[in-house]
């Protein structure tokens, strides 16, 4: 069916068992979060919490927990959705198939926003902002957040609907300086579209309009954060996916989503910020408090039994995990078309996204040379790291088929087929003093950090070892060495102190291992606080790795050395051990996951899940 309401999709969702009503009164502080996290683990239904204590409103979360309920939800315009990304992606199928592509073509006509002249359902009451249920997902997190929100803005020098940018960008409802019920924090990140409006508002000296839609359909929630291509517009891929159009009118300037569940408008003046955070987010730490754009609240509107979606996140996977796996189906080849040569890149879940992609490109500039290195690979990974978010990138593994088919989302199998064809004294090329994402803290700096290309290609250079080579053991600086993957031993190491202490500790680390003669074998070693855990499955040696390491600081080597300004070794050493400067991962509070086990007791809402 096509959901013009959230309530649609919620009462579509239980009838079909993808959904359990939350009858008990639950906290948000803490505890709805406690309960999401036990049943998205579980792979569990939807949650619609009907007694949130201290509002009058309902919360919704995990309804996009499965990649099955997602593609449940959007069953009705999933293909047409497809075959019009496809077409944006490549414009020449409806050259090529134009009677093919009809029904495409009207599908995008029909999903075009419509201005609507009367007031929307959403404005049938006016709030204040404490009346929504400020939901507190961490211990430590500053204060209630929203984390589904559709951000709305429009182009100060282009006016209008089809020049307005729509992102998920988190909300501070309340905590640390925010004025109660006047103002809200906004975190949005580097290469953000809102980012550019607001440089375009300060230019003009001008304050920025901002909406924010919470709830509505499905659809709207997912289009915030579609990367979408150049020309189609977050408004109409949320009519596409919705099977119906984008209602809104204006309203004292400030955009109004008609199917919203909530709408907060407001302003962000030129200059003025506040402290944001912390916030308990996606790579599994919290990101910090910093200075962030707040937003002067104009008005809260609500529709009439209006509910709050939310999702908590935290070490991946988590609901947005789900969320990715989506857009990856939705937008499929969207990547090749946007750069040449690349034929696969796979940003990895288990380390949080931005720090880590995976990559298969192509090598045809030399077929006719015997001898196989990278080439084209190093064109390609510039390209990689200079395209949208692809450019948050830390560490990029990229290599081209040659013998055997590669698939980047077997992490272990492409991760073996680079090692073993790593030429540790060409492969490594690092870019320093760059950026990187905003919620990464392996830098001592916000936004800064730096970036290496690991790019392999050729014969196969070594067997990789398959247990602890006897050299790695016995030594006197890094000890209890673990395998983690052919080619991988992880070591622990003494507590992390500084650079400068670091550089000397691997420097003996070093000597010994040169003394006791090559280990070819190993390519790769991982210097961490705890060899056992980071060995005992690839989730922990991807997470802890890539989160806890900023290449130009952290990669070490054996005997390495610069030649013309490069850098080589002959075995990487990544030093993922915690620093003074990272940000504290996130744990649980024990008191309430011990409080939530109330409502997975028999005869409770969610007992029938045997968690």
């Amino acid at each position: 069916m096509m959901y013009r309401h959230m309530e649609d999709c919620i009462n579509d969702l239980e009838k079909h068992g993808h959904l359990i009503r939350v009858t008990e009164e639950v906290d948000p502080n803490l505890e709805m979060a406690a309960i999401h996290l036990k049943v998205y683990a579980a792979g569990g239904p939807a949650l619609l919490f009907e007694n949130v204590k201290g509002s009058k409103f309902r919360a919704v979360s995990n309804l996009f927990g499965t990649v099955e309920r997602s593609k449940f939800i959007f069953r009705k315009t999933w293909d047409s959705v497809q075959s019009a990304v496809a077409l944006r992606n490549d414009p020449i199928k409806a050259i090529k198939q134009p009677f093919k592509n009809v029904s495409t073509g009207l599908a995008g006509i029909k999903a075009l926003p419509i201005k609507k002249k009367s007031k929307g359902p959403v404005q049938a009451q006016e709030i204040k902002l404490s009346d929504l249920p400020s939901i507190k997902h961490w211990p430590m997190d500053g204060g209630g957040f929203i984390t589904l929100p559709q951000v709305y803005t429009e182009d100060p020098d282009k006016a209008g609907i089809m020049n307005s940018n729509l992102g998920m960008y988190r909300v501070q409802l309340d905590g640390n300086e925010y004025d109660s019920d006047k103002e809200v924090g906004l975190h949005y990140q580097i290469h953000r579209g809102i980012g550019v409006h607001q440089a375009r508002a300060t230019a003009k000296g001008e304050p920025l309009k901002v909406s924010i839609f919470i709830g509505g359909p499905p659809a709207h929630t997912l289009s915030a954060v579609m990367p979408l291509p150049e020309g189609l517009s977050e408004m109409t891929f949320a009519g596409l996916l919705a099977g119906r159009r984008f209602q809104y009118s204006y309203e004292d300037g400030y955009c109004i989503s008609h199917d919203a569940d909530f709408v907060i408008t407001g302003d962000i003046y030129p200059g003025e910020t506040k402290p944001e955070g912390p916030f308990g987010d996606h790579l599994g730490y919290y990101s910090l408090t910093h200075e962030f754009p707040v937003m002067k609240v104009h008005k809260v509107y609500a529709k009439e039994d209006a509910i709050l979606p939310f999702t908590v996140v935290g070490r991946p996977p988590q609901e947005d995990t789900s969320f990715g796996a989506i857009i990856h189906e939705i937008t499929g080849d969207a990547v090749k078309q946007e750069i040449p040569g690349v034929k696969e890149v796979h940003a990895v879940d288990d380390a949080g996204v931005h720090p880590l992609l995976f990559a298969i490109g192509s090598e045809r500039y030399t077929p006719y040379a015997d001898v196989k290195e990278p080439a084209e690979l190093l064109t390609i990974a510039n390209r990689i790291l200079g395209t949208g978010q692809l450019s948050l990138a830390k560490f990029l593994f990229i290599t081209a088929e040659q013998d055997k088919p590669v698939d980047t989302h077997h992490e272990a199998e492409f991760l073996a087929y680079i090692l073993e064809r790593l030429n540790l004294h060409r492969d490594l090329h690092f870019q320093t003093n760059t950026t990187i994402d905003t919620l990464d803290y392996s830098s001592k700096k916000l936004n800064s950090g730096s970036k290496v290309v690991i790019a392999a290609y050729g014969d196969k250079k070594r067997e990789l070892c398959k247990e602890v080579p006897k050299e790695l053991k016995g030594l006197q600086s890094f000890k209890n060495p673990c395998l983690v993957m052919p080619g991988v031993v992880a070591v622990e190491g003494p507590k992390f102190m500084d650079d400068e202490t670091a550089e000397k500790e691997f420097k003996q680390f070093s000597d010994e291992l040169q003394a006791k003669g090559a280990i070819d074998s190993c390519p790769m070693i991982i210097a961490c606080d705890d060899s056992t855990f980071m060995s005992k499955n690839m989730s922990n040696f991807l997470w802890a790795t890539f989160t806890r390491s900023n290449p130009s600081h952290d990669v070490h080597g054996v005997n390495s050395f610069y030649k013309n300004k490069h850098w080589a070794c002959d075995n990487m050493i990544i030093d993922a051990r915690i620093k003074p400067h990272h940000a504290p991962p996130l744990v649980e509070d024990e008191k309430v996951e011990h409080n939530v086990e109330r409502f997975f007791a028999y005869g409770a809402s969610l007992g029938d899940l045997g968690l």
